[in-house]
């Protein structure tokens, strides 16, 4: 296993987890401490391993047959973009599965994974009032057990954009999406429009792979003055917060200047570095005038475009996107 599984955080996940001990009976009627059972204050079962999820879903798929079965991955700490990814589940299917894991091998050793924010019952109530069937809550060690050697590498649309400053990341996404997909064996799988490249890269592997999942992108949740919704905004102080929603107005400038018939990208990308300039507590890491589906740049928005943004405000590194549409244009991305 890689040195990113220390002891240290195989202590914090099964500590993390045994705080929810699981009281009741499973649904075969076996004791249960994790997998299976209801945790405490929860109304939807709460499941471990990889072989109760399995077990569940497939007494699911032989008592219902045709049962639609949905998938939305997620890290937890969950805010309203993440409840509208599994209300469009719930609409859309007969079972939804609401994965929490903080994927470890997506973060870089010097990145927040330690610090990333949990509430593992506040997520658990949450995802219970809006629908969810069942929560998959693994350890590190069952989706990544002693001996785990296979990764999968996305190419090209995962270059580029956030890759540049977190090499592997993308590496560390598909990985994981890569096994809750063939964990769960969902019909679709939901996604958000925010982390606009994780979406591309998720596509890419599951149309390479044939792995006949529906991807389905939602839009971007904001906040009153268009904030993105991100569990890390938790990090930004007063300040900071009044700062950050720069990133979205700048989008929203850039939007604008399109449909006026604005067609460079060079000068979109300087009214974005301009516009966010201004705010001195937003470090800029990158703006850029990228193709929506290989995430690969543009000279002119003669076609519908994503202007992306990324910037560390505080302790929190931001990332937001903006579709571009010319005048006549619409918008071809999926975004059903």
């Amino acid at each position: 296993m890689s040195a990113n599984f220390s002891a240290s955080r195989r202590r914090f996940a099964g500590s993390f987890l045994d705080s929810f001990l699981l009281i009741d009976m499973n649904t075969n009627g076996a004791s249960e401490n994790l997998p299976g059972g209801k945790a405490s204050g929860a109304a939807t079962p709460v499941s471990g391993t990889v072989a109760d999820v399995r077990a569940r879903i497939g007494t699911l798929r032989r008592r219902q047959h045709g049962a639609r079965v949905s998938l939305v991955p997620t890290m937890g700490f969950f805010h309203e973009g993440h409840l509208n990814l599994m209300r469009a589940a719930r609409n859309e299917s007969d079972f939804v599965v609401v994965s929490i894991f903080v994927n470890p091998i997506q973060f870089a050793p010097t990145e927040d994974l330690a610090a990333y924010p949990r509430d593992l019952g506040r997520d658990l109530a949450m995802g219970s009032a809006v629908g969810v069937n069942l929560f998959f809550v693994p350890p590190d060690e069952e989706i990544y057990p002693q001996g785990f050697d296979t990764k999968i590498e996305v190419g090209r649309v995962a270059e580029g954009l956030c890759a540049e400053t977190r090499p592997g990341h993308f590496q560390g996404v598909a990985t994981v999406v890569a096994k809750l997909f063939n964990i769960v064996r969902p019909d679709k799988a939901y996604f958000g429009q925010k982390d606009a490249q994780q979406a591309a890269v998720i596509k890419q592997m599951t149309e390479d792979l044939n792995f006949g999942i529906e991807i389905r992108v939602c839009p971007t949740v904001r906040e009153a003055d268009g904030l993105a919704m991100s569990s890390r905004n938790t990090y930004l102080n007063s300040e900071e917060r009044s700062q950050a929603g720069v990133l979205y107005q700048s989008l929203s400038e850039a939007r604008t200047a399109v449909a006026a018939g604005e067609t460079s990208a060079s000068r979109l990308r300087r009214m974005i570095k301009k516009a966010i300039a201004a705010n001195y507590m937003v470090d800029l890491e990158y703006v850029r005038i990228v193709d929506p589906g290989t995430m690969e740049p543009v000279a002119a928005v003669d076609r519908p475009a994503l202007a992306a943004v990324a910037a560390k405000v505080g302790r929190a590194r931001l990332i937001d996107n903006e579709m571009l549409i010319p005048p006549g244009g619409t918008d071809a991305q999926d975004r059903s």
